[in-house]
């Protein structure tokens, strides 16, 4: 995934370092094994590069993951798509992206628009099948990394283990508490400044536009795309962090409300009682703004 993990827990049982170590390894190759574009053979690879018309059964996990894909982007109508992968790489992102040289045309952005379209993916839950429209390039980023956390999360509570904190690229998901009984703390981006959130049994995750980002002739700009314009956002809006019980839906919360943008997203979120904080740019300054549900989730605390 191009990124590092780490895990913190409470062992009473003395379960071995080496078990749990290969406990976290072993969920997360799976993903990457099923959803990583960097890997040539992939189960998303091979999508990618299938003929039109042909139908793919797909993994467990890969339909879960696509199938709360699907479910935000008809949500949101469309602040999120798992079929953005030709607009990530035109403005120079992801695993196909070649060195940017110049400005996307009115052209080339037709073309890789004409690719992009969650509506074109028939998806059946049920039978964990999909077919291949016909150069549409899956590209999970937004919500497969969330997913990722909740499955090492799975692979320590079945070997007992309740009380831990897995993180996978800034991503979070806390389960228990401390040793001693303490809740466990996180650092939250609330502008220039980081906010610690204690929180027990629940997920976190931010999107941004300070991190990943490209630049050309003086122009800048940030690696989440809006699919509905299939440009970059371009809001004043600098970061969202979203809490939920599970981490593939505070990941994939935390993309659409960044599309969305501060007003929109904010009330797409009060709409849908999430808890949310938002932090954007405001003349020099930031400001952060939070949905009720944040307080309710969230055990602030001033330092």
């Amino acid at each position: 995934m191009g990124t590092t993990w780490s895990v913190r827990l409470d062992n009473p049982s003395m379960v071995p370092l080496e078990a749990i170590r290969a406990a976290i390894e072993g969920a997360l190759d799976r993903v990457i094994a099923q959803m990583s574009t960097w890997e040539p053979g992939s189960r998303i690879a091979q999508f990618n590069e299938a003929p039109a018309g042909s139908r793919h059964v797909l993994e467990p996990e890969f339909a879960e993951v696509l199938d709360g894909a699907l479910h935000w982007a008809a949500a949101s109508g469309g602040a999120i798509d798992p079929t953005i992968g030709s607009l990530v790489s035109l403005w120079g992102f992801g695993s196909h992206a070649s060195p940017v040289t110049h400005l996307p045309s009115p052209s080339e952005l037709a073309a890789a628009r004409a690719r992009v379209g969650w509506q074109q993916l028939q998806f059946d839950g049920a039978a964990r099948t999909i077919t291949q429209p016909g150069g549409v390039r899956l590209d999970l980023s937004g919500i497969a990394k969330g997913f990722s956390v909740d499955r090492v999360a799975d692979s320590l509570q079945a070997l007992g283990l309740r009380n831990f904190l897995v993180e996978v690229g800034g991503e979070v998901r806390c389960a228990g508490r401390r040793p001693f009984g303490a809740p466990w703390r996180v650092l939250v981006e609330a502008g220039p400044q980081s906010v610690p959130v204690a929180l027990t049994d629940m997920a976190v995750a931010t999107s941004g536009n300070r991190w990943h980002a490209r630049e050309l002739d003086g122009q800048r700009w940030s690696h989440t795309i809006d699919p509905r314009t299939g440009e970059p956002v371009r809001h004043p809006l600098v970061s969202v962090t979203v809490l939920h019980p599970q981490c593939m839906h505070a990941d994939a919360l935390a993309t659409v409300l960044t599309v969305l943008g501060p007003e929109d997203g904010f009330a797409f979120a009060q709409r849908h009682k999430l808890a949310a904080l938002f932090v954007k740019e405001d003349g020099g300054r930031h400001l952060a703004c939070a949905t009720d549900d944040w307080a309710a989730r969230a055990q602030v605390h001033a330092s």
